[in-house]
Order: C-alpha cells, then sequence, then structure tokens
C-alpha cells in the first residue's frame, strides 16, 4: 500500500489566528490545539469515520508557531476551488475573511492569488467543483 497525504504542515506566528481563517475558507473546523495554541490541527468537520478506506481523504492543516517570519516565496501552496459561486465572488469573500491580493503579474492565468493573514500565497482556481 502506498502512503496517503493526509497533513500539510504549515510554520507562522500566530497558529490560532491562521487556523481560524483557514476554517472559514475550508469550512473546517479545529480538531486540536496544543501548548497553549502554540500548535493547532484542523480538518474537515465530518471526520473520516474508516481511516482503512483507500480513495482520497480531506488533508488536515497544522499550523505551529516558529520564532522566524516568511521572507520568500512559498515553494508549496495551496490551491482551493469555489464549489458554490464563481470565482470573482470567491476571492471577494475570502478578502472579506482577512486575504490580500498578491501582485504577482500573473494576469494572463485563470487562477487569482492571494495571501494568507501571515503572507502565505494560495490561489483560487476558476473552475468549481462540488
Amino acid at each position: 500500500m502506498a502512503a496517503k497525504f493526509t497533513e500539510l504542515a504549515i510554520d507562522c506566528a500566530e497558529p490560532e489566528t491562521l487556523a481560524r481563517f483557514w476554517c472559514a475558507v475550508l469550512d473546517y473546523e479545529v480538531l486540536g490545539m496544543e501548548d497553549e495554541g502554540a500548535f493547532v490541527a484542523i480538518g474537515p468537520a465530518t471526520a473520516v469515520a474508516d481511516e482503512t478506506r483507500s480513495g482520497p481523504v480531506p488533508p488536515a492543516l497544522t499550523f505551529a508557531r516558529v520564532p522566524e517570519g516568511k521572507s520568500v516565496k512559498n515553494r508549496l501552496h495551496i490551491d482551493v476551488n469555489p464549489t458554490d459561486r464563481e470565482q470573482a465572488d470567491e476571492v471577494r469573500r475570502l478578502v472579506d475573511l482577512g486575504a490580500r491580493r498578491a501582485d504577482d503579474g500573473q494576469s494572463e492565468f485563470s487562477w487569482v492569488v492571494l495571501h494568507d493573514p501571515e503572507g502565505n500565497e494560495f490561489c483560487v482556481l476558476s473552475t468549481r467543483r462540488p
């Protein structure tokens, strides 16, 4: 059996703040918190009942407090797909939640690059996925 992608770890300055943002973006909930908020895990509101099942498992996101700040473009980033609205409406929703538009010079592409509240890049794709 192959390994499953089950979580993405994100270093940050304020784990609780970033976890709240991503919970709102992805309709996730806090799964656990340790060390007085220095580590927060979030995931789908409906937990996977059978962890032995084959097929995709929605990944959890973990946020760990680190002393250093972000200094360069992420080499790995999250892409999100709107599920019940068009891309422009989803971008407006995410900006209202605290995201910022990135000036990346990529206006000819079908995705929109945003920054989360700590400056991590992520993309809003144009195709809606159920």
